[in-house]
């Protein structure tokens, strides 16, 4: 997105892509939740007008792979160090163990003090770019949004044709750049897999939108296509603290099940990490990549600067699932049990998604 920008004339944003001046002032970016870069090589039969656009490049996603943390990077242009979206949930510092789920939020959490960094909307907006943020009703007045889409003019579509006609609309001032989102595939991934007959309808619904997308843009606006990050299907399952001592001194779980934050009964203490990381690499070995809070921010996971709020935010130890192992929350197993696609982790398949992009003629 700081390319896309630096496009459009954002002066201190940086065209990190390549791509140069934006051919009319008018840009597109269609998140796609949970397009992974493998989709179109093994499913894209079913979604001949997204195979048929070329391939500009493959992205690697920030960790966690997953949608909060992701697109908070998308929209700063910064790192999860930064930015402090460190996961689908994370406890709150200070709170008694309070857990906070990034997309449903919790209105006790200030979203811009929780994310502090200006987006790329807010800082595009300021240097007179029109800037439209496209999605379905129920998330504008979320406190995500204002955490991480904050400074775009909201246009909320619950149907495809009124998603459409929202997007072009949009794109009458130039420069002007409109940021459009779906997450069809990823919720049918969720539920039924990747490669079931619920998610190549949804691969396909998508295929024919951007169909009737690209019909109806007018000359020189650019189309960009990318994901949040890809998914993988479950084949093992581990309920954490069932006939294994996983949660030995832990106090509170969050993350999910491709990626925990596991916070310990005594965060001040450097044995009781040290301890616990010993015990899942002795339990499980190559089942996991194990980290204490140290190790990860030294590591670079997060990025390269890891701010003192965010900090606070990882859990005393990080355990990230290999393969198509799942960490169940003894509490949620059911729950997350019972979802098929999952995402988080650190795989290829799941931190890879695509970058696809089109000019109108």
């Amino acid at each position: 997105m700081p390319s896309i920008f630096a496009g459009l004339g954002l002066a201190d944003a940086q065209d990190f892509a390549g791509y140069g001046e934006s051919p009319t002032g008018r840009e597109i970016l269609f998140l796609i939740d949970g397009f992974g870069a493998d989709v179109l090589a093994q499913y894209g039969e079913y979604a001949p007008t997204l195979a048929a656009i070329s391939t500009a490049q493959i992205v690697t996603t920030s960790f966690p792979s997953t949608t909060s943390t992701s697109l908070a990077t998308l929209t700063t242009g910064v790192m999860p160090g930064a930015h402090g979206m460190m996961g689908y949930t994370v406890r709150v510092p200070r709170s008694s163990g309070r857990v906070l789920n990034s997309l449903k939020w919790d209105e006790r959490v200030d979203p811009e003090i929780w994310q502090p960094v200006p987006t790329l909307f807010q800082r595009g907006v300021a240097s007179g770019i029109t800037v439209t943020h496209v999605a379905a009703k129920r998330y504008e007045d979320t406190g995500f949004t204002r955490a991480v889409f904050r400074g775009a003019h909201y246009r909320g579509a619950n149907i495809t044709s009124d998603l459409i006609s929202e997007t072009l609309t949009a794109l009458a001032k130039s420069p002007s750049f409109v940021y459009l989102y779906v997450n069809d595939l990823d919720s049918a991934g969720h539920s039924d897999g990747v490669g079931s007959d619920k998610w190549i309808a949804a691969l396909s619904s998508i295929d024919a939108m951007v169909a009737t997308l690209l019909s109806k843009m007018t000359k020189g606006v650019r189309l960009w296509i990318t994901a949040d990050h890809g998914m993988v299907n479950v084949g093992e399952k581990i309920v954490m603290g069932a006939d294994n001592k996983l949660l030995t001194n832990v106090e509170t779980i969050a993350g999910e099940p491709r990626m925990r934050h596991l916070y310990l009964t005594d965060s001040q203490s450097q044995s009781m990490r040290n301890d616990l990381v010993s015990l899942w690499n002795s339990e499980l070995g190559s089942k996991v990549k194990v980290y204490s809070r140290e190790s990860a921010i030294a590591s670079g996971l997060f990025g390269v600067d890891v701010s003192l709020d965010a900090a606070e935010r990882i859990g005393d130890v990080i355990a990230v699932a290999q393969g198509d192992l799942v960490l169940l929350d003894p509490e949620r197993a059911d729950k997350e049990g019972s979802m098929v696609g999952h995402h988080g982790g650190d795989s290829e398949i799941e931190s890879s998604v695509p970058l696809l992009t089109f000019v109108a003629d």
